[in-house]
């Protein structure tokens, strides 16, 4: 409907009409303040946030119909809940449909509207009277018995209407009918379930690989998509996947799986946060403002010092041939347990990591994307592919034992351009899909499960070191 955005809207309310007994109240009024009142919102990982919201009402006798706008545009209205002294709820509707050029002409369909048409050369406005028709892809208009497409050709056309349609709202309204057993002002306590709201963490890693240590800031990122703003919300986050009757055919969008898996040992310390049930609170400290359509960002862990190591890990998925060498993944080792300096439960998100260069300047070297981490964890960060340190699989050998039984031999030499000597943790992966054993081997491995093999391999400075190894595979 792109003539619609062409057109100049201009509201000509008679008189009358602002009297009228169903008028919207003054706090709905565009531009007007924000009806909230005192606001607590507490967000979720997953897309959802519970909204509670005190607000004063000024009640009569009787039955009574109360608007509540500034509510938030992505409310679950099944799961509204509103507590008032000496009331009870009769009935209540979400009114979602809100006030725009667009909405106002299609509310306009089959009603008068005036033209105000202006002369680009003499600044001359004529005005018509015209019926609108229809609002299809443009608007159709019937004007004194000619049919008129508006065009959206630059010609300076403006709409003016005759009042507002009852059912549109400038902001998004919760309507309740009340029965109330006396007058009064008393306080109504409105909770209520919403999309559109989410937070993640993000931090920021800067590694010192001399002292063997990495410098760790934590970011709270909110966002607001909801299409309201919650002025001066107390504000509680929750870490933790939490369930929904959506899990089975949500349309959340999940983070995508990582090319480079983070290895984590879960930790078994208790972090000293508060907890709802099995999830972790983050209060923030003071009140803020969450605008609609806006990012904000929160410091919530700031640790220095803490204990840290880089490496290496090469993995290779199945016994079978890499035709080049491959790069190894650069791996950041650390925990984020009491005596390694971090001391905190991490929630879900990002890990960017940086590295001084040899100006002394913070340079970005890769990031990944933890799940939520326990505290005294260890984790084993991947950020990239070495350029220096790499990794050639090759299959030497693959011989038919028996019927169901064969025999692989398996080669892996691994390189080191830098000048320093590198360990690499070396990972044969695919050893579960049938019954694998190690028959022989030139280095010690050690099986973490039953589907691979790891061996430590220390690499010489501007050199290379070759392990072999034997499998026998039963079908």
């Amino acid at each position: 409907m792109r003539a619609i955005w062409a057109l100049g809207i201009v509201l000509a309310v008679p008189a009358g009409v602002a009297a009228q007994e169903n008028a919207p109240p003054p706090a709905a009024a565009p531009g007007a303040g924000s009806a909230q009142g005192d606001v607590s919102v507490t967000i979720y990982n997953d897309d959802v946030a519970l909204v509670q919201d005190i607000r004063p009402l000024d009640l009569t006798r009787g039955r009574v119909r109360q608007n509540f706008p500034d509510v938030s545009a992505q409310i679950r209205p099944e799961t509204v809940s509103l507590a008032v002294p000496d009331a009870a709820i009769v009935e209540q509707n979400f009114d979602y449909d809100l006030l725009s050029p667009t909405s106002l002409m299609e509310k306009a369909v089959g009603e008068t509207i005036t033209l105000v048409r202006t002369n680009p050369a003499t600044g001359a406005e004529t005005r018509e009277r015209a019926r609108v028709l229809a609002v299809n892809g443009g608007v159709v208009l019937d004007i004194g018995g000619r049919i008129e497409v508006l065009r959206d050709d630059g010609l300076p056309v403006r709409a003016v209407f005759d009042r507002v349609p009852e059912s549109l709202r400038a902001r998004p309204t919760l309507s309740v009918t009340l029965a109330s057993e006396r007058a009064g002002t008393r306080p109504a306590r409105l909770s209520y379930l919403s999309r559109g709201l989410g937070w993640n963490a993000d931090y920021v890693a800067l590694f010192d690989e001399q002292s063997g240590t990495v410098d760790v800031q934590g970011w709270v990122t909110l966002r607001n998509t909801s299409g309201t703003t919650f002025t001066n919300a107390k504000t509680l986050l929750v870490a933790g996947d939490v369930g929904s009757a959506d899990d089975g055919n949500s349309y959340i969008p999940r983070p995508p799986r990582a090319r480079r898996p983070v290895q984590v040992r879960p930790g078994t310390e208790s972090a000293a946060r508060e907890q709802l049930g099995d999830f972790y609170l983050y209060p923030l400290a003071e009140r803020t403002t969450i605008a609609d359509k806006q990012t904000k960002q929160v410091s919530f862990l700031d640790s220095k010092g803490v204990t840290a190591s880089s490496g290496y890990r090469f993995e290779n998925a199945w016994l079978g041939n890499a035709n080049d060498p491959r790069s190894a993944q650069s791996v950041l080792r650390f925990a984020n347990s009491g005596a390694a300096g971090l001391g905190d439960a991490l929630p879900a998100g990002v890990v960017r990591v940086y590295v001084r260069d040899a100006r002394g300047q913070p340079q970005f070297t890769g990031e990944n994307r933890i799940d939520h981490t326990p505290q005294g964890s260890t984790i084993a960060l991947p950020t990239g592919d070495a350029f220096d340190v790499k990794v050639q699989p090759t299959t030497v050998a693959r011989t038919r034992l028996s019927g169901d039984r064969w025999r692989t031999q398996m080669r892996y030499r691994l390189t080191n351009a830098r000048a320093r000597p590198v360990t690499v943790e070396l990972v044969q992966g695919g050893l579960d899909w049938a019954d694998t054993r190690i028959t022989d081997q030139s280095r010690q491995s050690e099986r973490r499960d039953a589907g691979t093999a790891v061996w430590q391999v220390p690499v010489p400075a501007n050199g290379e070191a070759v392990v072999t190894a034997t499998f026998d595979t039963r079908y």
